[in-house]
This record gives structure tokens, C-alpha cells and sequence, in this order.
């Protein structure tokens, strides 16, 4: 716990913006597999995106050419810019992380995030 810190989120309308970013530590910042989570009241955990060690990345095909996943090393920190954003993306964001291969390919996507934050709330509304 405390290995994953989220920060960002917010309301935002229709169409705009918005980035988030998970702290990673040292153990986490190890990891194969780092990536976002997200889940709306009454709903199933649905994968954002992940990147992997070699900065490969796996997208969840609703946010495919929207949301962006990338990691900056040095500074320890996984971010995700949420572009073109939509009411049904509204959620509870989880920066996840975790030691399984083949990162973000498996179903779940999520498959193998064993370590979470306690999330951030991301809300599209007019």
C-alpha cells in the first residue's frame, strides 16, 4: 500500500481533457507491467491501458485513439492523457501494477496487476 499514488482526475465536460499521473516507487517502478484500471458504480473492471518494461504498450479498445499511456523513468511517474473524453469514461481510476509477462495481453487485460492505488475519480459530464 502507498506503492501507487494517483493524482489528477476531476470533472471535465464532453469532449475536453485531462492527464493523470501515478508516483511510482522503486519496487513498482521494477515491475513488468504498469498500467490504469478503471470501474463506474454498478459496472465490471474494465483495462485502460498498460506499458511494459520496454515501453510497449496495450490499449482497452473503447479508448483506443483517445487515451495515451506513457511512463517517464527517471521521474517515476506512469501518466495517461484522456483525450476526446466521453460521459461513459467517467469512472474510479486505478493505477495497477504487477510481474506478469505479455503485459496487458490477457483476458482480463488486467490479468496479473497485483498491486493497486487507491484510485482517482474522473467525471464527464455537461
Amino acid at each position: 500500500q502507498g506503492v501507487l499514488v494517483e493524482s489528477g482526475g476531476g470533472s471535465v465536460q464532453p469532449g475536453g481533457s485531462t492527464r493523470l499521473s501515478c508516483a511510482l516507487s522503486e519496487s513498482t517502478l521494477r515491475s513488468y507491467c504498469v498500467g490504469w484500471v478503471r470501474q463506474a458504480p454498478g459496472k465490471e473492471r474494465e483495462g485502460v491501458a498498460v506499458v511494459d518494461t520496454d515501453l510497449s504498450t496495450v490499449y482497452g479498445e473503447s479508448v483506443k485513439g483517445r487515451f495515451t499511456i506513457f511512463k517517464d523513468t527517471a521521474k517515476r511517474v506512469v501518466y495517461l492523457q484522456m483525450n476526446n473524453l466521453k460521459p461513459e469514461d467517467s469512472a474510479m481510476y486505478y493505477c495497477a501494477a504487477g510481474e506478469v509477462l505479455s503485459c496487458g495481453r490477457w483476458s482480463p487485460m488486467y490479468y496479473g496487476l497485483d498491486y493497486w492505488g487507491k484510485g482517482t475519480l474522473v467525471t464527464v459530464s455537461s
